[in-house]
């Protein structure tokens, strides 16, 4: 026992005398190198280490700036004040809307006037809703609406990539004749069927709390897209339910219209945008269906007196507007909007376009459209209407 003793105190001793040497020679040990051992002589030099490749790059040749960028003072400056362009371009936007909507600007059309809670539910099937985001979108057909529905497929994750098994992160990837697919995408008109009574209830506070926008562009241009896209070429299902239509009204056949686009095409026999322009013209038109959505008035897709849309885009500045949209949402870390081919109809047709329509034609087709005009700040094209 006496022995246990001795060596406890003899470890304590120990351990009090190593305190005092590391407390007395404190300088040396913190400056300790943990070089491997050589000669005392270069122990102040670094090792040596092996020199990297050729086409590897050093660090130590590689300099702060370049590994960051940071913007100069002017260039702040720039964008501060190009923000700033941005917000109240928006602003003067929303207060058109507001001044026409309110009847500041003398301009009347059917259902301007009445409550959201007046408006059928069929008319609110262009209402695009994210929940996840809080986003409300009032797609326009001839408006880029492809590429805004592939965004929104990948907000919502509501289509699955065959290829990885998980849903869409890239809208570009997305498949642009599925995005059309109603299934794919939650819109007011379906809120009946889901929530039943609370749907207008709940309509009215999505409303209110999410982030609405559409895009819109010159009324006269989205038509003579629309015809392009759908009459200009082989449409077999436009052909059936309007082509041949306005052939048969409007177009003296003879021999009887062909029933098919592809026998129509192949015998030269296609509608003319002069008869598209009468059939737009004709009241037994709309005495039938409603004007199809893409060429339907966008006032009454998107309701724009009844919905108050935090931001109003338009194809002509479609890059710089959907750079700050994607901002605004708070979804810009997130994707880019797709980059893909362009609408290629230019405001500079409309003239040669019109040459053969009558100018009778022409006014009364603009009064037609001149809402859209008004409420969204096109100008009246009077190289169209004045000889």
């Amino acid at each position: 026992m006496g022995t246990w003793r001795g060596l406890r105190a003899a470890f304590i001793v120990g351990s009090l005398f190593m305190i005092l040497l590391i407390i007395v020679y404190w300088d040396d040990v913190a400056g300790f190198k943990l070089y491997p051992l050589q000669d005392p002589r270069q122990v102040d030099d670094p090792p040596q280490m092996t020199p990297a490749p050729s086409h590897a790059i050093s660090t130590s040749a590689v300099q702060p700036s370049s590994l960051f960028y940071l913007p100069t003072e002017e260039e702040e400056e720039a964008e501060v004040g190009r923000r700033r362009a941005e917000d109240r371009r928006q602003e003067e936007r929303k207060q058109r809307i507001m001044d026409v909507c309110s009847g500041k600007r003398a301009v009347q059309f059917p259902g301007g006037t009445r409550r959201f809670d007046q408006i059928p539910n069929r008319e609110l099937d262009h209402l695009i809703v994210d929940d996840t985001h809080q986003i409300i979108y009032c797609y326009v057909p001839k408006v880029a609406c492809t590429n805004w529905k592939r965004v929104m497929v990948v907000l919502s994750q509501s289509l699955v990539s065959p290829s990885s098994g998980k849903p869409y992160t890239d809208p570009e990837a997305v498949p642009p004749d599925l995005v059309h697919n109603s299934s794919l995408h939650l819109t007011f008109a379906k809120f009946w069927r889901h929530y039943g009574s609370l749907s207008r209830h709940l309509m009215a506070l999505k409303l209110q709390h999410y982030t609405k926008f559409l895009f819109v562009r010159d009324p006269f241009v989205r038509l003579i897209s629309a015809f392009r896209n759908k009459f200009a070429r082989p449409n077999e299902d436009f052909y059936r339910q309007f082509g041949s239509v306005m052939l048969s009204r409007y177009g003296n056949v003879s021999g009887g219209v062909p029933e098919t686009a592809a026998e129509a095409f192949a015998a030269g026999i296609k509608p003319t945008f002069q008869q598209f322009m009468t059939y737009l013209l004709d009241p037994e038109t709309e005495k039938e269906a409603a004007f199809n959505e893409h060429w339907r008035q966008v006032y009454r897709l998107c309701h724009p007196c009844q919905v108050q849309y935090d931001f109003i885009g338009r194809l002509e500045t479609l890059e710089t507007d959907s750079e700050q949209l994607l901002r605004i949402l708070g979804v810009d870390h997130l994707l880019r909007f797709p980059t893909g081919a362009r609408n290629r109809t230019a405001a500079s047709w409309e003239r040669d376009w019109f040459t053969q329509i009558p100018m009778a034609m022409r006014r009364e087709l603009y009064k037609l459209y001149e809402p859209d005009f008004e409420l969204f700040g096109y100008p009246k094209p009077d190289s169209v209407l004045h000889r």
